[in-house]
């Protein structure tokens, strides 16, 4: 009796030990574009000087964990939208084969907001199940379009693009703050970027990360706790939000930002333009 009380009790540690390294991911960052130039500070950052500058550059993220590869957002291809944007460029599925992942390996993207350099990619990955905020897709494909909507950096074919994935039932639209997605993956929104934008805490075998994209541009706004002052609903709201992920990870540098080249000094790379995020 005693022997198969000792077997139950291993048995249960190792399931349970299963299931918390289940919810382990690895993360990456891919940077797909650098611009050539800089922008004033002014523009990221509100209350900047105007005569300082920074560089900025376009990211998304790989998640690897849990059987699953996951995007956080999807980049962009060349279109008539972004093709006379002045900056170094490589396709993002040809960026993800650096490190031997192929578009059809990955199985779901995690859209934070829909601007153009975040979910322009989505059909470059045709296996992948989508993932966004209710409320962001539906001010995206209705509101933004109407009389005083606002649509700077929206890109009309996207608005098919993701129109047409709900269509192919490809999305899953969640709604809510603090929405766990996958185990060890959950999303909080509140950051007014977009309609509805989200962020995303991910677990891993040694910290817990943040992935901000957009809700916070770079870790000068996280740093300072300053908003930035363009492509937002509320400034206010913004700024609550970097608090917010200053609390859920006191480690300003495992907070990521969605367009600071920083990224890639941070952290140790594993390929040309890829950081393993740890």
């Amino acid at each position: 009796m005693k022997y198969i009380q000792i077997l139950f009790i291993l048995l249960f540690i190792q399931i349970n030990s299963y299931a918390q390294n289940s919810n382990k991911y690895e993360v990456f960052a891919i940077r797909f574009a650098t611009e050539k130039g800089r922008i004033s500070l002014s523009f990221a950052a509100a209350g900047a000087s105007e005569k300082d500058s920074i560089q900025l550059c376009d990211m998304f993220w790989l998640l690897v964990g849990n059987g699953k590869h996951i995007l956080v957002d999807a980049g962009y291809p060349l279109n008539d939208y972004n093709k006379d944007w002045d900056s170094i460029y490589i396709r993002p599925d040809s960026a993800l084969l650096r490190i031997n992942i192929k578009p059809e390996d990955i199985t779901d993207i995690i859209i934070t907001h829909p601007h153009e350099d975040h979910v322009g990619g989505v059909n470059l990955f045709p296996s992948a199940q989508i993932w966004m905020q209710k409320d962001d897709y539906d001010y995206f494909v209705g509101a933004a379009w109407q009389k005083n909507g606002f649509n700077e950096g929206f890109y009309k074919e996207d608005v098919k693009n993701i129109v047409n994935k709900n269509l192919e039932g490809k999305l899953t639209l969640i709604k809510g703050d603090s929405i766990e997605i996958y185990p060890g993956i959950r999303a909080f929104i509140g950051s007014r970027h977009t309609w509805e934008s989200q962020y995303l805490l991910v677990n891993t075998k040694t910290d817990n990360v943040i992935i901000a994209s957009d809700n916070s541009w770079f870790y000068y706004n996280l740093e300072n706790l300053i908003p930035i002052t363009h492509y937002l609903f509320d400034p206010i709201a913004y700024l609550n939000q970097l608090k917010r992920m200053r609390v859920l990870q006191p480690n300003v540098s495992l907070i990521i930002p969605g367009h600071d080249p920083l990224v890639f000094t941070k952290f140790p790379r594993v390929a040309e333009g890829i950081v393993k995020i740890r």
